[in-house]
């Protein structure tokens, strides 16, 4: 029987992977499309451990590449669910890596993926609530539930029939663009 909350603690997940040459760039680092899907993955089985349900990523929030990785460091991957609503869950992933050699560890990247948990035909369905337990547990809450609200903010702000471009214009000054407005 699935319990109707739950704490961060109980579905947080962590995984480490050798990084090979075979994960590397044309310029020797390791390619970001590579660690964005060891950060889908991670995320799903966060999301799919706290909701018991076959999960599929809605979005994902801001990919920053902070840091570099080298082939022949360790990544470490944390997720852990950061916020829950009706049928959706952001999971926060945060990417580590580590010289094997020197020790040195650096912060390459946090990123909040939005879950949806589906059932057997596809349809969504209702997840565990979150158990906040400290204060970085609220504070990680608050801080999805204003990143959701803001997302929505600025995808009907900017829907089409909307949008008047006159109330923008003054934006586009000094910016790297030519107006050729017909």
């Amino acid at each position: 029987m699935m319990s109707s909350f739950k704490t961060a603690r109980e579905s947080r997940l962590s995984i480490t992977e050798l990084m090979l040459p075979s994960h590397s760039n044309f310029g020797g680092k390791v390619h970001g499309g590579y660690i964005l899907n060891l950060m889908d993955q991670i995320a799903f089985a966060c999301a799919s451990k706290h909701s018991q349900r076959y999960c599929v990523t809605a979005s994902v929030n801001r990919v920053d590449f902070l840091n570099p990785i080298e082939v022949g460091e360790l990544v470490t991957l944390k997720a852990s669910i950061n916020y829950t609503g009706r049928t959706s869950m952001v999971v926060g992933v945060r990417v580590e890596s580590e010289n094997v050699t020197s020790g040195e560890r650096k912060h390459c990247n946090s990123s909040y993926f939005t879950m949806v948990a589906k059932d057997e035909k596809g349809k969504s369905v209702p997840v565990p609530g979150l158990i906040l337990t400290d204060q970085q547990g609220v504070r990680r809450f608050a801080r999805s539930k204003i990143r959701k609200q803001q997302a929505f903010k600025r995808s009907t702000e900017f829907e089409e029939s909307k949008f008047d471009h006159h109330a923008y214009l003054p934006e586009l000054e000094g910016e790297n663009v030519r107006l050729n407005l017909k």
